[in-house]
């Protein structure tokens, strides 16, 4: 079996070196393997760093984007350039341990094709956690994630299932909705999560806010349903007042019309229109988007690739 890791890698230049070696240090005597290492646009030297461990490693392919396109199209970039059976994919801090992949390859089966890390004891700050379980939620209710299923960056595929997730050439990836569009046949295994060696999370709220956009707008047509519901309800809202209010009328005549009630709903009820209106606005904009051929990500820098370049 040979293993190809990927690893999007962003303001990683002091931690890279390290997680490679990991991996380097769990294969050795095991199964072939190759790293796909992915420089979203760093500010730092992380792609300096990424040559300097290809020219030392003929096994470890280095990618480098022109520009950030965040970490979902960082893995599609590196699912275009494996070679191996199987896929793994985790991060660039070292907080999701190489050392136990071995736990994910073994539980992948005829019935299992894919395996997600869970952890026990998760090390990531209040606010990360807060969003992904934020994400998680919407994933259930959006995408049809199941509901006891944890979904993390640390998991591993099976080539098929990779092969099937980069047919899909529009820009805005969502990389677990690609898996649970692709197969129903995924299980978690427990395993260690570690203290981030350095830094902080690369992800701000603006990214997570752009990333549940991406979830819920490419992969399912929910929020619109809910639009058509949310209108249907203040219509039947706006009725249901109306006849109270004829019935006041007739019932007490010298009642005023209530003005302060009368902007609370306009506000309210305008609100939520224009709220509708740039949900709707959100898909078309996406659709125009992806009608222009927006790519998903655009490679400068390619290190001991010797295969055919990516034309995607």
């Amino acid at each position: 079996m040979k293993v190809s890791f990927v690893i999007p890698c962003y303001c990683s230049e002091k931690t890279i070196e390290s997680v490679v070696e990991d991996i380097k240090l769990t294969m050795q005597g095991k199964d072939e393997y190759e790293i796909i290492l992915i420089n979203d646009a760093s500010t730092d030297h992380t792609f300096r760093k990424i040559e300097d461990l290809c020219k030392k490693n003929d096994n470890i392919i280095g990618v480098d984007f022109a520009k950030n396109f965040g970490q979902h199209s960082a893995l599609m970039a590196g699912f275009h350039y494996v070679t191996g059976d199987v896929v793994v994919c985790l991060d660039d801090d070292g907080q999701t341990p190489p050392g136990e992949v071995y736990k994910l390859l073994n539980a992948l089966s005829e019935s299992v094709d894919v395996v997600y890390a869970e952890y026990a004891n998760k090390k990531h700050s209040a606010f990360r956690n807060l969003g992904s379980r934020l994400n998680a939620k919407m994933a259930e209710y959006l995408i049809g994630k199941p509901k006891e299923l944890f979904v993390s960056s640390y998991f591993v595929a099976k080539r098929y299932v990779i092969d099937e997730i980069i047919s899909y050439r529009n820009p805005y990836p969502y990389v677990i909705g690609l898996i649970l569009r692709t197969t129903k046949n995924i299980v978690n295994v427990e395993v260690d999560h570690r203290e981030r060696q350095e830094g902080s999370s690369g992800y701000t709220l603006r990214k997570l806010f752009m990333l549940w956009l991406n979830g819920f707008t490419a992969f399912s047509v929910k929020p619109l349903r809910v639009a058509t519901g949310v209108g249907i309800s203040f219509a039947g809202i706006g009725f249901c007042y109306a006849v109270y209010t004829v019935v006041k009328k007739f019932l007490n005549p010298a009642v005023p019309v209530g003005w302060s009630s009368m902007m609370a709903a306009i506000l309210i009820i305008g609100g939520c229109i224009l709220f509708m209106l740039g949900l709707i606005g959100e898909y078309i904009g996406r659709i125009y988007i992806s009608l222009n051929n927006s790519p998903q990500y655009v490679v400068k820098n390619l290190v001991n690739y010797k295969g055919k370049k990516d034309e995607s």
